[in-house]
Order: structure tokens, then sequence, then C-alpha cells
């Protein structure tokens, strides 16, 4: 049996081949201070952006810690990828380490200073008292937000705890992380990481969409079964193929969904669009997963659509491109999915991220400032804020297909705020009616701003469904009648008196546009 102090001289001879960056040394130095000055069963919350390299700096903590103390340190993980990752990383900076798994032989764990391992498998050894624990003195865990952890908390109520996350933002509103930790560190933010290139720069690409369908469910986020119901209908199938069309052809893209079914439907319309494409999700066997991983790896046009699994411990430094084919309330979701992509190469500086879930207008710019330690005391005051997709979609302005737009090309501006024209009309006392008939004129003015007869004008008329669809559902949500009958028997009035309206008005508007009249 391996004697503890030649253990802990072994770890402190071995010299780390891993180079520490300033900002991670700082980190380091940081943390050490509270290890002296803190009392031992203190607990710290270290924050760091995705791809800044948090297990590099707690695997020098650990490292470091074990030259200093004799003491042992455990590292927790939530998921069997990371448990493996971290032991691997753990054992590149020279830290003897055993991983606790299910099928672990822990008659030797008094050779080792430094146990991994996933949170789940951990509970259990501790309640059948398989694992001694009474020589831990420094306890980490790794993205600490999920709120699995706690319940072994009481197994080291004397012990140092670490956690290391992203987003100090609690993943259940009930147990918020101020309660489980004294202090937070904030590190570098994710703009400073850009500007120093320890992370690519972000090219976000988002849509104002239509989502009041979605429902919340108990835990905060949207419910799997709203997000299959919405997204793996054909408009929404129709949109994400567009969008990537648009902006990602060609690029390595990761698609994020919310539900299986979704990622299914996917795969089939993006397959039968002769894309490169393939679906994962925790059904697939080991095998599978590393099959397809690694056709994802090595396939540079490749799309891979997913569910859930790939938003932590999956490192693909070569993805291009980011689609959030789906809408969150979690912030921390929001982070962990974009920085799938941020990871940066010799000739990767920058990514592109494709938003259609509103998740951009809810939580704003990835690379954006933001007061962690304020959402860190105050999670409440944060989440109260966070705007209703009712309340979101009030301020959005419909925003046509390019493709459609070009048809309006001579309209410097094609927008009517339904809004606003509401508002102006209660002031001075009028019928909501005459909010609809101004919207109508504004319609007509831009199809004949664009049109040589009138038959021209009823033809763009007929691209303007959507358009009209938007000003309709703006117009109900301010009178305060949402019926989908009463909605369906007003937009086919509209379209119909806007036909009408161009056919008994298009010559005098075209002469006033114009300084002449249409030609016969």
């Amino acid at each position: 049996m391996i004697d503890d102090l030649e253990l802990l001289r072994s770890v402190q001879d071995k010299k780390t081949d891993k180079e520490l960056y300033d900002y991670q040394k700082g980190a380091i130095e940081q943390i050490f201070e509270k290890f002296k000055t803190a009392p031992e069963d203190y607990h710290l919350l270290y924050q760091l952006p995705t791809g800044g390299g948090k297990t590099v700096i707690f695997s020098e903590i650990v490292r470091q810690y074990l030259k200093i103390h004799k003491k042992k340190v455990l590292v927790m993980t939530h998921r069997i990828e990371l448990c493996r990752q971290t032991s691997e990383m753990l054992t590149s900076f020279g830290v003897v380490n055993k991983v606790v798994n299910s099928t672990a032989n822990l008659s030797d764990q008094n050779e080792y200073s430094c146990f991994v391992a996933m949170v789940e498998t951990l509970n259990n050894r501790l309640n059948d008292d398989k694992l001694d624990i009474s020589d831990v003195g420094l306890v980490i865990i790794d993205e600490a937000h999920y709120n699995s952890f706690t319940k072994l908390f009481k197994f080291f109520e004397s012990s140092f705890i670490l956690g290391v996350t992203a987003t100090p933002l609690s993943s259940n509103r009930n147990l918020p992380m101020k309660d489980n930790y004294d202090e937070l560190i904030v590190g570098e933010s994710i703009r400073s990481l850009i500007d120093n290139e320890f992370l690519a720069e972000i090219e976000m690409i988002h849509y104002n969409l239509g989502l009041t369908s979605l429902e919340i469910g108990p835990h905060g986020d949207y419910t799997v079964k709203s997000s299959d119901d919405l997204y793996s209908g054909t408009g929404m199938l129709d949109k994400l193929i567009s969008a990537y069309l648009s902006h990602a052809k060609g690029s390595k893209t990761l698609i994020f969904n919310n539900g299986i079914n979704t990622s299914i439907q996917v795969y089939y319309h993006l397959r039968a669009a002769g894309l490169p494409i393939k679906h994962l999700d925790n059904t697939a066997t080991k095998s599978q997963r590393k099959e397809i991983l690694e056709w994802f790896r090595t396939t540079p046009d490749a799309i891979l659509t997913s569910v859930s699994i790939l938003t932590t411990g999956f490192d693909e430094p070569t993805i291009d491109t980011i689609i959030l084919n789906r809408a969150t309330r979690s912030l921390t979701l929001y982070f962990q999915m974009i920085g799938r992509g941020s990871r940066i190469l010799n000739n990767k500086s920058s990514f592109k991220v494709i938003d259609l879930g509103n998740n951009y207008q809810r939580f704003g710019s990835w690379d954006a400032p933001i007061d962690w330690q304020s959402i860190f005391r105050y999670p409440d005051y944060y989440l109260d804020r966070l705007l209703s997709d009712e309340e979101l979609e009030s301020y959005f302005e419909y925003e046509m297909e390019p493709e459609v737009r070009e048809k309006f090309q001579n309209s410097d501006s094609i927008h009517f705020n339904m809004k606003d024209a509401y508002e102006k009309a209660q002031k001075a006392g009028e019928s909501t009616k005459v909010i609809l008939e101004r919207s109508i004129e504004q319609h007509s003015k831009i199809c004949i701003e664009n049109s040589e007869d009138v038959y021209d004008a009823l033809n763009l008329v007929k691209l303007l469904d959507e358009e009209i669809d938007d000003r309709i559902d703006k117009y109900c949500k301010c009178i305060s009648k949402s019926t989908h009958n009463f909605r369906s028997w007003l937009r086919d009035d509209y379209k119909q008196k806007l036909r009408n309206y161009l056919r008994q008005n298009f010559d005098e508007i075209f002469e006033e546009i114009h300084g002449y009249p249409p030609e016969e």
C-alpha cells in the first residue's frame, strides 16, 4: 500500500505540461487566498464562461492543494462523460485519481488522494458507507448550478466546498445558490475572452417568432409537449430549413431541440432536402453515439440535430453554426448551447448562432456584460423580470422575408405600428375599426408604390399573408379578443377589404404617388 506522504510527494514532483493563462493563474490565486483566510467548511462558488477552462483551473487547484494540505480531494460531476474527462484532465496534471463509478472496486481507496465521482453513484456509495471521506478536505463540484449536488452536502460538513459554473443561477428556483454558497468569485467575461482570442467571435441571427402556444412546466421552462407541437409543425420546419440555407449552408452545424420528436422531424425534413444530417438523443447506445459523433467530427458540412445531451461534456471545436431550434427560459441552458460553438481554432475565429426561439430577445446577447453578483444574490429579482412571450412579442416588428421585401423595394418602410395606432385611436375617442382601415390604406399604398397597374397590386397582396396575420394578431391583443374563430374571420375580412380598396382607389393613389395617372 502506498504511503500517503509518498503519494503527495509524487504529485508535488510531477510537472504539468499544461500552460495556464494569466486570468487562470489569477483565479487560482484568489481561490487559494480563500483556502487560507476562510473557515475550513467555507462554501465558495467560482464563475467562468464555457470555454474559459474551468476544468484546467480546478485541476491545477487540486495539484497544488495536495502539495500543501495533508487531506484528500473529491471532485463531483453530474454526467458520466464529465467524470471521465475530469479524471483524464487531473491525470494530465499529475494528480493520481480514482473514478468512483458503479463498478469501481474501492478496496484500494487508501492508495488515492483524489476521487472523481458522479453525484448519484457517490450518493449510493456514501449511503452504503463504502467510501471513506473522513479525510476529504476539499470538495470540488463541477457544473455547480445543478441541484442534484446539494443532497450530498450533509456528508461534507467539515470540508471546504468549491463549486464551479459558467452560470451561477440555480436550475431550481426554489433552491437558490446563495443558500448553499457563502460567496461568489466572478471570473473573466465572455467579451474579454473573445477580445483576447480565447473564445470565438459570435454572429447572432435571430428571428421574431410567435411562440405564445408554448406552455411553461412546473420547473419553469417550456414543456417538451408544447415545444414538440410547435416545432414539429411544417411552418417551423420550413423556417428552420430556410434559415439554414440562408445563413449556414455548407457549415458544420449543431441543432438543439426541446423534444425527441422535433429532432426526428428535423432529421427527416433536412434529409429530404438532400442535406447531410444525423440525429442523436439519449436513447442511442454508446457505440451509436460514438459513431455519430465521429461522423460529425470528420465531416466538414455535417449537421447534427440533438436533444439536450450535448449541452455539457461535449467539446467539438470545429462547429461553425449553432441553431437554437427551441425556446428556453433557462439562462444557463442559453449559455450552454451557444458555448458549444465558441471554441477557437487556428482556422476558426468566429461562429454563427441562428436563434429560432426568441432567446436573444429574452436574455440579450451572449457576449453582453452580465451582473453575476446581482443574479447570485437576488435570483428571484432577475427571474421575475423575464418577459412573458406575449410581452416579448408585443415589441416585435414584423420582419418580411428578404425575397418578399425585394418585391416592395420602392417602399422605404412597410411597417405599421398596430399598438401605437390603437393607443392614438383610444385617445381620440375613435372606434377601433378605424385602426384596421388605416392599416388597409397603408398596405394599399405600399402595393401601389411597387405596381404598374391594379393587377400587379392585387398580386402583391398575395405576398402579404404573413404580414397581415401579424397585424391581425397584434390588433386582437389590443382589443383583448383572442378566439381562433374571431381571428380567422378578421383575417379573411381584412384581405377582402384590402382587395376592394385597391380596385376602387388604385388610379387615385397611383397618381398621388407618382404625379401622373397609370397607363391605360
